[in-house]
């Protein structure tokens, strides 16, 4: 299901309250007026299962509704200052009591109300909102904890074996986003037909770093986009880098392997071809050459046995010993 929320803009200047002039200028540097800011709110998250069969519970929504509050709206969640556009000035947790979610539970969603300023650089903006080309907005946060709803099993700390989206006994698996540690933004985005279009999500524990197995495993699991601070991204670089140095022992290693197991070859099947048993190691798993290798080398080591060795002095119980003097 595609994962997006219709903005909702107050075209009329004169609906701005003096509260609201209060909290935006609160962030602005000079003073305000109604005629200045265009004030529109946009629905940014819901307890709805989305299209990832994740859902936030009505806990994490409250928490959300305070940690958007003075956080910038941008543009496809670009980093990049210019593309950001307006500010939340606040937040507003709404429950729709004549409308239910898929669970039967009462939709609660988390309305923000944001601000741009009236000038020449925003007034396309403004028009794409009024008009509805600018419509959908996904957000960007981080949460700690990710609950499998078959089976409560914290998906940041442990697996477990149930899919989302499939159905156990009757009851559908999708994770629950609990414990919000940060919201970073909001971001206009045009919604496409592809999963990956909706709701950005980031992983961390308690404390709020993000652990190298968490980052690996929401980087297998996600299918929107990761943010990652720069501590993390040089984590996860040491990562690969030590994961390229083991890559390169295993190659040298497998080199090695090949080499004797052909070798041993040679000894034990002389009449095999040396191009033949090289083709027979390379086709081989590293496991079963080792498996390979270690039959060759037991082989080997019985036919160097040396041919002149001591006989085995016959035992007295055998055969035709009492004709022995």
């Amino acid at each position: 299901m595609n994962k997006s929320y219709d903005l909702q803009p107050n075209s009329e200047a004169e609906s701005i309250t003096e509260d609201d002039l209060k909290l935006i200028n609160a962030y602005s540097r000079k003073r305000l007026k109604a005629d200045d800011v265009f004030v529109f709110s946009a629905v940014l998250c819901d307890n709805e299962i989305d299209r990832d069969f994740e859902r936030f519970s009505v806990e994490s929504l409250k928490t959300l509704a305070e940690l958007f509050v003075g956080k910038t709206a941008i543009k496809n969640h670009s980093m990049n200052s210019e593309d950001q556009s307006a500010r939340t000035f606040k937040t507003e947790l709404i429950t729709d009591e004549n409308r239910k979610n898929s669970l039967g539970e009462p939709y609660v969603y988390l309305k923000a109300y944001s601000y741009i300023p009236r000038i020449k650089k925003y007034e396309s903006l403004i028009e794409e909102i009024e008009s509805g080309i600018k419509k959908e907005v996904s957000i960007s946060c981080c949460v700690s904890k990710s609950i499998c709803s078959v089976c409560k099993t914290d998906l940041r700390q442990s697996a477990c074996h149930h899919k989302r989206g499939k159905s156990y006994n009757g009851k559908l698996c999708y994770c629950e986003l609990n414990d919000p540690l940060d919201a970073y933004e909001w971001s206009f985005v045009a919604v496409p037909a592809q999963k990956n279009a909706g709701v950005v999500k980031s992983f961390k524990d308690k404390e709020g770093n993000k652990k190298l197995s968490n980052i690996v495993k929401s980087l297998g699991e996600a299918e929107g986009e990761i943010l990652l601070s720069d501590g993390e991204v040089k984590a996860l670089r040491d990562y690969i880098k030590s994961l390229e140095t083991l890559a390169d022992e295993g190659r040298e290693y497998r080199k090695a392997l090949e080499s004797e197991t052909v070798r041993f070859f040679a000894l034990t099947s002389p009449e095999i071809s040396s191009d033949c048993t090289r083709s027979i190691c390379k086709s081989l798993s590293t496991k079963d050459l080792k498996e390979l290798n270690g039959a060759l080398r037991e082989k080997q080591q019985k036919l160097s046995a040396p041919q002149l060795a001591q006989a085995k002095k016959p035992s007295e119980n055998s055969a035709n010993s009492q004709f022995r003097f």
